[in-house]
């Protein structure tokens, strides 16, 4: 497969980050001075990511919304342009092809920002559903740099860097348009850390001027970069599912915990009928440091006898016995209020 790089590559590369492959076709930073250091930084200061392997899917037309609606579990029509929602993609059996961010831009305009690996496949699946539709797919990852700014002091960072925008009124889920510097930019406060933070929609041949001002600015903030790495072990602390880990076309949003997005009352879409006749199963999904806590965690599938807070299981890890406690969800700030900032 053909090695694809992001706009930042050159920068990232530059402050010693370890690639490798991390989605599809493309390279990117796994880890740079190491997980437990750029995890516990984004906890306490702030940490930027290069997402910019994500896809991103334009489409337009009066028939966007229809469309969209269609392959999501969530709501598309309930959407104001400027806001956004979370949600998943299902086959017809109710397996999960992708979880992604809904962004509706305008009436009839959407993007949908799919996961790194998902994109191959995701571009393919609008286009077959968007057949005998007035809406159009454009996959738009390679013109769109997608960088991320998490941390308590991530809005402190940005307010130093961004004009025209309103960033101590935008609330989570929603997103507005800006500046830094001259180049225009989108700005949006989501995030998959479990801080306070906001991704940035950046044009591509822009990117690298923005790399440069955001990590010269932000060393008054104590900003460093993450990677993957910690991506993975931040998510984990707020058992946010994370698609290839958690969940793939095997399983469906109910086994995940992910049924609270779908809106069964919305009317028919890919995947209805089978989501509602599934019935839970079980399994460890995905095990790694909670850094910020000082505990090994874990997330899991269980039946229903033993998912009580408290009980205590026996777990399988590489052929030995080791004890486990049901613990409460997330495991991390359950009240979110580093989210609010």
């Amino acid at each position: 497969m053909a090695e694809r790089r992001s706009p930042f590559y050159s920068s990232i590369v530059g402050l010693g980050a370890h690639m490798g492959r991390v989605g599809g076709d493309f390279i990117s930073a796994k880890y740079y001075s190491g997980i437990a250091d750029e995890h516990l930084n984004t906890r306490r200061n702030v940490g930027v990511q290069d997402l910019s392997t994500m896809g991103k899917m334009d489409i337009k037309g009066p028939d966007a919304e229809a469309l969209v609606n269609h392959v999501i579990v969530n709501d598309a029509a309930a959407m104001k342009p400027g806001q956004v929602r979370y949600s998943t993609v299902c086959r017809d059996d109710g397996g999960i092809m992708d979880d992604l961010t809904v962004f509706r831009l305008a009436p009839e305009h959407f993007m949908l920002v799919t996961g790194s690996v998902n994109r191959l496949k995701m571009l393919p699946w609008l286009q077959h559903h968007a057949a005998g539709r007035r809406a159009y797919v454009t996959d738009i990852t390679a013109a769109i740099a997608f960088p991320t700014i998490q941390g308590p002091r991530s809005r402190e960072l940005l307010k130093a860097l961004v004009s025209d925008a309103d960033l101590d009124g935008l609330r989570r889920w929603a997103f507005t348009a800006g500046r830094i510097g001259e180049t225009k930019v989108l700005i949006s406060r989501t995030g998959v850390t479990g801080e306070l933070g906001f991704e940035l929609f950046v044009p591509a041949d822009e990117a690298a001027s923005i790399w440069d001002m955001l990590m010269r600015v932000g060393r008054d903030f104590g900003l460093q970069p993450y990677g993957v790495l910690a991506m993975f072990t931040l998510g984990l602390e707020k058992a946010y599912p994370a698609h290839g880990i958690d969940m793939d076309e095997s399983r469906t949003p109910f086994h995940v915990g992910l049924d609270r997005w779908i809106r069964f009352d919305k009317g028919d879409f890919v995947g209805r009928e089978a989501l509602l006749k599934i019935r839970d199963d079980g399994i460890v999904t995905y095990s790694d440091h909670g850094y910020s806590l000082g505990k090994v965690l874990a997330t899991a599938h269980l039946r229903l006898p033993f998912t009580a807070i408290g009980t205590e299981l026996s777990i399988d890890v590489d052929g030995v016995p080791t004890r486990a406690v049901v613990a409460p969800m997330p495991f991390f700030d359950p009240e979110g209020a580093r989210l609010r900032g």
